[in-house]
């Protein structure tokens, strides 16, 4: 790598802001140019199904860094335009303004996209998606005391969503086409927690009805379910995931299935480009196999590791996966990704919504899910990035300290 390579950054999104700093700390000495199709700089997303919808809170969205931090290190932003395709054999990006834009390296930090839903009505006003600041303050206008909400989808986004509008005093429903909340995340006693804990909070839920229309004039009036439901709407907010971003990709004939594959460094099939972020199907070394993963941690340090390869490093990319949530005030964290779950080991209070729950591989802990329980967690996620073997008896024992676990574990 020469000193003065011209780097390129595709996708301004978290992943973005922190590639620019990442490789800034790396050492390039070169230009980078940074590219989003949003107006915005890099910010944080977290907040936007959480406290940027609760109203009067003060909150505002917060940027990765000020547009001041950019002049000065030497990178350039090119906010709201968008690169329609890859020359990857001239290394050179079209873009939607007609410009050309030549690299050196690259790398790819698109996300994903929200998944759309095809059904009569999607084009009525009042239906949201929330990817974007600019998605999470049109939802927030429309989030009114009294008003009434039907949340598509029963997963993290929609359920974040759900609590922030109970906190407005607003009526929730929740259409659910699973049995369970959280299905793809959570087994279902542990969902069922979190059923409890929504109807606790007044939010009507619904599972094993899926969406079959919209109905209003302009506006949407009625969510039509399968089950022959009609459920009164004034707004609704869709949340059934993303898609990977991928139509770059292609354009540069780089190797895809469900997103863009790369390996533990964070290399594509191309030598010159690189990707981070959601978009990326990336090989796990802990968990010896492929994984598209749509969380906070894996654009945070996949994007350090990549950034730090572009320079010329070594760095592998190898971390236990988690993920978090945030529901009215139940913090719920999730370690590992099993194929599937069985008998786990709960220490703590189920119904009370205070425990942390093991799956084992043998004596090894394989995922943990932690309510309320972040301390712990902490230390389970140790004890599994280091592979160490546990004592089943003494995590089931809530009077051993997880310090103390790990402490007999590694010694």
């Amino acid at each position: 790598m020469a000193a003065n390579d011209y780097f390129v950054i595709i996708g301004a999104g978290h992943a973005g802001g922190v590639a620019v700093q990442a490789l800034r700390r790396a050492g390039h000495k070169g230009p980078i140019t940074l590219i989003g199709n949003e107006p915005h700089p890099p910010y944080e997303r977290p907040p936007l199904s959480k406290e940027l919808l609760q109203l009067d809170n003060g909150v505002s969205f917060r940027l990765i860094r000020d547009e001041a931090y950019y002049e000065e290190n030497n990178v350039i932003l090119k906010l709201g335009v968008t690169a329609l395709s890859i020359e990857a054999s001239h290394q050179r990006i079209s873009m939607s303004d007609g410009s050309d834009i030549p690299y050196d390296k690259l790398l790819l930090t698109t996300g994903g996209t929200v998944r759309k839903v095809d059904v009569p009505g999607a084009n009525l006003n009042g239906i949201h998606y929330l990817r974007t600041i600019d998605d999470s303050r049109s939802l927030k206008k429309s989030l009114r005391k009294g008003s009434k909400l039907v949340v598509i989808g029963g997963g993290f986004i929609g359920l974040e969503v759900a609590a922030s509008a109970r906190s407005c005093g607003v009526n929730v429903t929740v259409l659910e086409a699973a049995p369970q909340l959280m299905g793809r995340a959570l087994p279902p006693d542990i969902a069922a927690v979190f059923l409890d804990l929504h109807e606790e909070n007044n939010v009507t839920v619904h599972l094993n009805d899926g969406l079959k229309a919209f109905s209003g004039t302009n506006n949407v009036a009625s969510v039509e379910a399968m089950s022959g439901r009609s459920i009164p709407a004034d707004l609704v907010l869709v949340g059934v995931g993303i898609i990977p971003e991928t139509i770059l990709a292609k354009s540069a004939c780089l190797d895809i299935d469900n997103g863009i594959i790369v390996d533990e460094f964070a290399r594509t099939s191309d030598i010159n480009i690189f990707a981070a972020g959601d978009n990326t199907n990336h090989f796990n070394p802990l968990l010896n196999r492929h994984v598209r993963l749509e969380t906070w941690q894996n654009a945070q340090n996949q994007t350090v590791a990549a950034a730090n390869n572009m320079c010329g490093g070594n760095t592998v990319y190898a971390e236990t996966p988690w993920v978090w949530s945030d529901q009215y005030d139940v913090n719920l964290q999730i370690a590992g990704q099993p194929a599937g779950w069985n008998d786990l080991i709960i220490r703590g209070d189920l119904p009370g919504r205070n425990f942390i729950a093991f799956q084992f591989a043998h004596d090894k802990i394989e995922a943990v899910i932690a309510v309320n329980r972040a301390r712990e967690m902490r230390i389970a996620r140790r004890l599994m990035d280091a592979n160490t073997s546990v004592n089943i008896g003494n995590l089931a024992n809530d009077k051993i300290s997880m310090r103390d676990i790990l402490k007999s574990a590694t010694s």
